[in-house]
């Protein structure tokens, strides 16, 4: 009890000295003979701390092998009188099997498992190679389809070019089909299939691309004559496409002298303040008066052609400068200047050369009845 009780003051004497050395608060060290015994008491100590775990481990291991070397007896009894059967198996084997079988159960259901994802995959797999079948048999029958079609587009347009180039007044290049459809390939053997329609579909794309210039230069033509028709004269003058033409263009008698001269426009006589309007788009170029065509106006339209129209009662107010589109109201119906009576006196001018008005005016086929023509004269 006193050397237990001893022991415990030297280590905490020594462990207080420790303490205060560390921290500076003692300067002096513990003397040698002291020093000695808490060194001895320390290593007493650690050697009897490592000798206990020691046993312990060795305890453990002679326990695990005392039991690991146990044995168990298992007995199999038939119902019969048959001899029985029984074995033994020491603990370590018992573990072994077991084990074996449990990473046999693991491995199997792993497996199982891999082999599950792995088929429902390949169903996957087989679902969408059967959706592409029917794809590709898809995309045959329009390549065929692509193949008719481009037939009729080639003989469309060379219908199309061949009446461009006869409405053309220029000198514009030759607008023929670069590509060929006659290129198309012919069937090929069942073993040159897929070659076959890319070749198809290459030149259906090369054709349908070198039409495209073509395309171009027939929209381009089109849009000269769509813009050459609306800025043509070919609107009846008065609104409603209502009048008597009294006199024609061409040679005629002078109702005043009786002198035989060319008549240039067109004398349609209608009730005394019918509006006028403008045949086609343009610009007017003059708002006038003379003795002979009273209160008159000129339209100078694209490409040439001018218009006057002369005897109003009076104007719609348009003055010099002043920009026009077809249908709108230019004057009314009157009898200024040398007439006898009421009624428009209708010019076509290209350049300087008067043109019959006839040859361009559209009159629908509702009111032709209402248009009379006549051999009298208006002027």
């Amino acid at each position: 009890m006193t050397k237990n009780t001893s022991r415990g003051n030297l280590g905490s004497v020594f462990i207080y000295y420790l303490i205060e050395i560390i921290a500076g608060e003692k300067e002096d060290a513990l003397p040698v003979t002291q020093y000695k015994k808490v060194e001895k008491e320390l290593a007493d100590r650690m050697g009897s701390w490592f000798r206990r775990i020691w046993v312990s481990i060795a305890n453990f291991f002679k326990y695990v092998m005392v039991k690991g070397k146990q044995r168990f007896t298992v007995m199999l009894i038939p119902h019969s009188e048959k001899k029985i059967f029984n074995f033994q198996i020491s603990f370590f084997t018992l573990i072994f099997v077991t084990c074996t079988l449990s990473i046999v159960l693991v491995g199997f259901f792993v497996l199982a498992t891999h082999f599950t994802a792995v088929n429902e995959q390949n169903t996957t797999l087989t679902q969408e190679r059967d959706a592409n079948e029917k794809t590709l048999t898809s995309l045959k029958d329009q390549v065929a389809s692509i193949r008719t079609a481009g037939s009729r587009f080639k003989t469309s347009m060379d219908a199309i070019m061949s009446a461009v180039q006869n409405l053309s007044t220029t000198n514009a290049q030759s607008t023929q089909l670069v590509g060929s459809y006659a290129s198309f390939p012919a069937d090929a053997s069942p073993s040159a299939e897929g070659i076959r329609e890319l070749s198809e579909l290459t030149t259906v794309t090369n054709v349908l691309s070198s039409s495209t210039t073509n395309l171009d230069s027939i929209t381009k033509t089109i849009a000269s004559l769509l813009d050459l028709m609306a800025n043509t004269p070919t609107t009846w003058p008065l609104r409603g496409a209502i009048g008597t033409i009294t006199t024609r263009f061409g040679w005629t008698e002078n109702p005043f002298t009786h002198a035989g001269y060319l008549h240039t426009g067109l004398d349609i006589a209608a009730v005394f303040g019918t509006p006028i309007v403008a045949t086609a788009d343009g610009e007017v170029t003059q708002t006038s008066y003379t003795s002979d065509l009273g209160n008159f106006v000129v339209i100078q339209h694209k490409y040439g052609f001018y218009t006057r129209y002369a005897h109003m009662s009076r104007t719609a107010g348009e003055g010099r400068g002043d920009k026009v589109h077809r249908g709108d109201v230019i004057g009314f119906i009157g009898m200024t200047g040398l007439t006898t009576g009421p009624h428009l006196h209708y010019e076509v001018r290209l350049g300087a050369q008067y043109i019959d008005p006839m040859m361009f005016l559209s009159i629908p086929p509702g009111n032709q009845s209402a248009i009379a023509i006549s051999g009298g004269a208006s002027d």
